[in-house]
């Protein structure tokens, strides 16, 4: 098969990422394989590659917004059957029996492993997956279109419920990205209103489209005060401005797994009951919860579709923000 590996991180610009003849893997017990059919590009891919995250497992294979048909089952394994289509997001697995896995919050346990990091992923024509955390897709959902949703779609769906939004109230996103322009039709179905905050016509006038009531750039403030805000972007200083943008009792939620560092800050901006929280990957239930609400609602995120032969080119596309909504490398033909 063939499969795009990363020897050692270098920036995007050098081409560190090559396209090799590998052996095809073999599933053991409770996992499957996966023949490959689309895998959307992350900024967290870039992170990886590049450096700015720890990769455990050297050589390894990027790739976490995955779509693929099972292929082969390993023993013990009855679900998902062969020939399923299933997504498989950023959490690869966890311990199962650690105080975080046992109350719900299995997104942030210690033992955790992840899709891209500690295991190869999706930028390959197979790929290994446990059974237990890949996800079958709802009838009639497609395979370029669903590939977003596991994971800037489903950081931006967790960020949304851990933003505490009340009923009809306001919610900022700053920055506009892949998350974002899932997130904000999620916010709109549910009834917020929504102001964004991006650099760039182009990215307003998106955002503007998909429902936003204001859309400014990182200097312009919002007409309004707001409930909530979601930092999508990946700049520490923008938590500040965002403290001085809601309202007392409100939260500012910090939704990339990678951030600069947040500037000192007065404390009288926190002030007001306030609150600083971070989103820290997802959930099996966030996952499952997105995906049937993307089939309810008919959610469709924006993407662009790219071939798999020139991966390094595409991520540089995706670094210097060439393209609108989220990149999709189609791996093997699709019937969409």
């Amino acid at each position: 098969m063939r499969a795009w590996i990363l020897k050692e991180p270098r920036p995007i610009e050098e081409n560190p990422l090559e396209l090799v003849n590998a052996p095809l893997p073999e599933p053991r017990r409770g996992e499957v394989r996966l023949r490959v059919l689309v895998c959307a590009m992350c900024r967290t891919d870039l992170h990886l590659v590049e450096g700015e995250i720890p990769l455990p497992k050297l050589p390894i294979t990027p790739g976490h917004q995955v779509v693929a048909v099972v292929h082969k089952l390993g023993l013990g394994v009855h679900e998902p059957r062969l020939g399923t289509h299933v997504g498989v997001p950023w959490l690869n697995s966890t311990c199962g029996h650690c105080d975080y896995c046992r109350t719900d919050r299995e997104n942030l346990c210690d033992d955790g492993k992840f899709t891209g990091q500690h295991v190869d992923g999706g930028y390959a024509e197979y790929m290994i997956a446990p059974a237990d955390f890949v996800y079958p897709l709802p009838e009639g959902y497609d395979a370029l279109h669903a590939a977003p949703l596991l994971c800037s779609g489903v950081i931006g769906y967790r960020a949304l419920k851990l933003a505490q939004v009340p009923d009809g109230g306001r919610l900022g996103l700053y920055g506009f990205g892949s998350s974002a322009h899932v997130t904000i039709q999620v916010a709109r179905h549910l009834g917020f209103e929504c102001y964004v905050i991006t650099r760039g016509d182009a990215g307003q006038e998106h955002a503007r489209k998909l429902g936003a009531v204001w859309a400014g750039g990182p200097e312009d403030t919002p007409p309004v005060l707001l409930d909530s805000v979601i930092i999508f972007a990946a700049a520490g200083e923008l938590v500040p401005r965002a403290l001085r943008h809601v309202r007392k009792g409100g939260v500012v939620t910090c939704a990339g797994i990678h951030m600069s560092n947040i500037p000192e800050f007065p404390y009288e901006i926190l002030w007001g009951e306030r609150m600083i929280r971070s989103v820290a990957n997802s959930t099996r239930a966030d996952v499952r919860e997105l995906l049937a609400l993307a089939a309810k609602i008919g959610l469709k995120p924006d993407i662009t579709v790219f071939d798999f032969e020139h991966l390094n080119e595409h991520l540089l596309a995706l670094k210097n923000g060439e393209f609108v909504g989220t990149g999709v490398i189609r791996v093997a033909p699709t019937t969409n």
